[in-house]
């Protein structure tokens, strides 16, 4: 079933783009909030935040650090420690201090199931304060800058995970099975026991939703968690841990470091290390499963498709839907529709001249477009330009870069942009593999069906790679089953109201046809991975 929660998009006044003044927020005072340890409001290159590693229950510096900049303006606004080899020691004797059967587990310090229900109740109080959530707001808008509403709203999924897992859910997950023996005085009962020591590897997108669905779900069964976020968001995180710690988590349950890649692969080929879990690009998945032979669950891309069916619904709400699915967050949502099939119905409607016309309303003013992290301005143009050299593509709008920004050239600040490209143009061979490809920022790919032409539809949908989440946008149970039996997605959203994105504490969300793929949020999903 279709998720039907309306979520409307406002437009929030920001101040202008971080640029020295404060944000205009109502909640400015971080002294009244004693685990924090940053001010938003006041980061800047005169006053810059100097993340920390976490080893053994203690912070600790490093003897080399990264400039982070501002993604709005260039400043060096945050010091983050580059861990090097020859500085992980600490962290090996901290993995190695964690047995294979955990920290705890159904016949060892079981006591520490309710301990963390407690601190899980804890942590989603604290998080329902006004001050709180807007320090996280804040702290997410500096490092990956997104509008105040969408800011607001990773807050809040993150408290709703954590208000499902408080009191008795966390022994809950742990909960095993008997069977009548063949004999009598046997049985056989089966009890989940967690890996140990565990990896844990989170990108910049979401710098607390991910992370804090991620880390609980391993804490909770047992796991000693090694962290790595991103560089560029370890901030956000970094805050949640020392909120974790105010609420009463035992400090060394979780190590953080702050590294490059293969500093992190080094700790996490160590002996202790059961198991890690990905999230990011494709490449380094691919890569992490070779080096890790295997001993990861990965959470990577996602070319998440949207098939508008013939049975035409209410086109302003469909069309707002389209706009937030493609454009939110700058398009740097893992879930975010890479490619729209628009039955020639809703064509006729005029669907796209309404997504174009709601394109068009976001402004780097309130952030509901901003800079991309991975990707830059020429090289999303540049796929732009390639896909308009296949004969019969177009331009549907955008296509430019952002008029009067300061967003640094490692960074990219595009319109959202899409471009219409004939069906049967990009099942050729030639052009598949372009039309396809995944680019995390306000892009996507429009095309059109004719009755008749489903088949072709799935056809492409067949032959796709990253099978994340997908929106079947019909009531016509008929076209429904054709579509979900002939399709493979980890989340697939039916209905009149469907999305491709959601939010993952209410359902599975994660990869489909992949046996390393991962899931995060629900108690299947921890049960599966951690």
């Amino acid at each position: 079933m279709a998720y039907l929660v309306r979520d409307a998009m406002r437009r929030t006044p920001m101040r202008a783009a971080f640029e020295g003044a404060r944000l205009s927020r109502a909640f400015a005072s971080v002294p009244g909030i004693p685990w924090a340890t940053v001010d938003p409001n006041t980061l800047s290159e005169e006053s810059p935040f100097v993340a920390s590693n976490l080893v053994k229950g203690e912070w600790k510096a490093s003897k080399e650090y990264l400039d982070i900049v501002d993604p709005m303006n260039g400043e060096k606004f945050i010091k983050c420690p580059n861990t090097t080899f020859e500085e992980l020691q600490p962290f090996k004797e901290s993995l190695a201090a964690c047995p294979k059967t955990g920290l705890h587990n159904p016949f060892k310090n079981n006591q520490r199931y309710l301990m963390y229900g407690d601190i899980t109740f804890k942590a989603a109080q604290e998080m329902r304060k006004p001050e709180v959530v807007d320090f996280f707001a804040r702290c997410i808008q500096r490092v990956v800058p997104k509008s105040y509403k969408q800011a607001v709203g990773e807050v809040v999924v993150s408290r709703y995970f954590l208000e499902n897992f408080c009191g008795d859910q966390v022994r809950f997950l742990a909960r095993g099975f008997t069977v009548p023996g063949d004999h009598p005085g046997q049985q056989t009962q089966g009890v989940r026991f967690p890996f140990g020591s565990v990896g844990l590897i989170t990108p910049f997108n979401f710098p607390l939703e991910i992370p804090v669905l991620q880390l609980m779900g391993a804490l909770y069964m047992g796991n000693k968690v090694l962290t790595k976020n991103s560089s560029t968001t370890s901030l956000v995180p970094e805050q949640f841990v020392r909120l974790l710690h105010h609420c009463g988590m035992p400090a060394p349950d979780v190590d953080i470091i702050n590294c490059d890649g293969p500093v992190m692969e080094a700790l996490l080929k160590e002996p202790a290390v059961r198991t890690t879990q990905f999230t990011g690009s494709s490449r380094t998945a691919e890569h992490l499963s070779r080096e890790l032979a295997g001993k990861v669950k990965i959470e990577d891309a996602g070319f998440d498709w949207k098939i508008l069916g013939p049975d035409v619904q209410d086109v302003n709400y469909i069309a707002w839907q389209c706009d937030q699915d493609a454009y939110a967050c700058s398009g740097q949502k893992c879930s975010a529709q890479s490619i729209l099939f628009a039955h020639q119905n809703y064509v006729a409607a005029g669907l796209l001249d309404k997504v174009k016309a709601l394109a068009e309303r976001r402004t780097l003013d309130n952030l509901t477009v901003g800079p991309t992290l991975t990707q830059t301005t020429e090289g999303m143009l540049g796929h732009m330009r390639a896909l308009l050299q296949i004969e019969g593509a177009s331009l549907l709008w955008g296509g430019k870069e952002l008029a009067n920004h300061t967003i640094p050239k490692i960074y990219g600040a595009i319109e959202p942009t899409a471009v219409f490209v004939p069906l049967k143009r990009i099942l050729a061979p030639e052009n598949f593999a372009l039309c396809t490809r995944e680019v995390f920022g306000p892009f996507q790919v429009v095309t059109e069906y004719a009755e008749g032409e489903l088949d072709l539809v799935l056809e492409a949908c067949e032959r796709m790679d990253h099978h994340l989440t997908a929106a079947i946008v019909s009531n016509d149970k008929v076209f429904q089953h054709k579509v979900l039996g002939s399709t493979v997605n980890g989340t697939t959203y039916m209905g009149a109201r469907a999305r491709t994105t959601g939010a993952p504490q209410n359902h599975w969300f994660g990869p489909a046809g992949d046996p390393r793929g991962a899931g995060i949020g629900t108690p299947e999903a921890i049960k599966l991975v951690w």
